[in-house]
């Protein structure tokens, strides 16, 4: 049994200050020994071993490298499911930190470090923290608590699968069957130690899609003997922009359509034959995503018919959008509020970033937030943002969190007898 264990101490508050310290201690040698999605090797080994220690069903190599230990309260009630995911980025640390990551990796054909420029790492170190203070508590819980560790959140390496929706698929919701679910992530957007959330929909859904215009290659100089695949690929771009402002509802919910690459030709006297065309879809609307697909589509292939081309379009899904219950969140507001100080709670607007915690809010009531982590002597509005080099993620802001799912954990039990 660990030290943490359920002899330890009987109460939350003693148990989270007991545990603090540890908190730090992991979260600072996951971030030294970062790993990328469904390569968590050390990361999900160090997981189970903790959560063994703790007395816990332990079940290993979901997804790859992801874990889920389960905790059985002494009492009935419902289970609780506590996502953390585990992955880090291709990105090289430029920040200077005694625990700064050295790690380097080939990433696609190109030579780059490893980071935690997600602060994926506090996540799992708050999680291992939560699991202790939950497992001092096990005598007193109403239910069991459900701990994911998951893989490749920032998506899978090429040719795999990954992820949340990887390990549903893989049935644990089956075998373990939670009532609801419950998620943070750190963002260096807020002050240290504060909690955003939203009702409804919170995150955008985040999809690809891939637009090749074929024409017939001529010479430059007589453009009236081929088909220019670059005139129609300009076309689409425009007719493509007037979707959203032209097509969907936006007082609805809002949506982006982007085009990341536009290539083809080699010369500059040769039409070429083929144009090639990717792009990112965000929105907040699961019917209006389904809206945009088809519209980009039909407009994509109109208009290269129009010029005597033939347009390919190919949508990839990617997450889709992370929705927090209403009711569940109304729910759970004061225990946000009890966590981190009612003062320390506020709404915040919707995020055009995606996640995967996505899918679990799509099989049972889910509540996300974002956990502030930038220092009250920096300006969060100009902080390094999640994703940078410069990423930085204070450590104070770690008991917040610890207590924050540690909380709802309790709450949601209590309320559910």
């Amino acid at each position: 049994m660990s030290s943490f264990g359920a002899k330890a101490a009987t109460g939350p508050k003693e148990l989270l200050k007991n545990v603090e310290h540890k908190v730090i201690e992991w979260r600072r040698d996951f971030h030294q020994n970062p790993e990328l999605g469904n390569r968590e090797f050390r990361t999900a080994g160090i997981v189970a071993e903790h959560l063994r220690s703790l007395g816990m069903e332990v079940e290993t190599n979901i997804a790859y490298t992801g874990v889920v230990g389960i905790l059985k309260g002494s009492k009935p009630g419902p289970t609780v499911m506590l996502r953390a995911d585990m992955d880090a980025l291709p990105v090289t640390e430029k920040v200077d930190l005694p625990f700064k990551s050295t790690k380097t990796t080939n990433y696609r054909g190109v030579d780059v470090g490893i980071m935690h420029a997600c602060g994926h790492d506090t996540h799992v170190a708050m999680l291992m923290g939560t699991a202790s203070v939950l497992a001092g508590m096990k005598d007193q819980l109403n239910g069991n608590v459900m701990f994911v560790f998951q893989p490749a959140e920032e998506g899978a390496p090429k040719g795999e699968e990954g992820g949340a929706e990887l390990m549903l698929k893989q049935g644990i919701f089956k075998r373990y069957k939670p009532d609801a679910a419950f998620g943070l992530h750190i963002t260096s957007s807020l002050p240290s130690g504060t909690i955003g959330y939203r009702s409804g929909p919170f995150m955008a859904s985040a999809d690809r899609f891939e637009i090749n215009v074929h024409g017939e290659q001529t010479h430059g100089s007589a453009p009236w003997n081929g088909v220019d695949p670059i005139a129609a690929a300009a076309q689409i771009v425009n007719g493509v922009n007037l979707i959203v402002s032209r097509h969907i509802d936006i007082t609805k919910e809002p949506a982006v359509v982007s085009f990341g690459k536009i290539s083809g030709g080699v010369r500059n006297n040769i039409i070429p034959e083929n144009v090639e065309m990717i792009g990112t879809i965000r929105n907040f609307d699961m019917d209006n995503r389904q809206q945009i697909f088809e519209k980009i589509k039909t407009t994509a292939t109109h208009i290269a018919a129009s010029s005597g081309a033939k347009a390919d379009v190919n949508i990839f899904k990617g997450y889709p959008v992370t929705i927090n219950n209403p009711e569940l969140t109304t729910q759970m507001l004061p225990s946000l509020e009890k966590a981190a100080g009612k003062q320390n709670v506020m709404i915040i607007p919707k995020i055009t970033g995606a996640e995967d915690f996505s899918f679990y809010a799509l099989e049972v009531p889910g509540l996300f937030v974002f956990l502030g982590g930038t220092p009250s002597d920096k300006d969060e509005k100009t902080a390094p943002s999640n994703h940078s080099p410069y990423f930085f993620a204070d450590e104070s802001s770690f008991k917040t969190g610890t207590a924050t799912l540690t909380q709802l954990t309790l709450d949601y039990m209590a309320q559910a007898k």
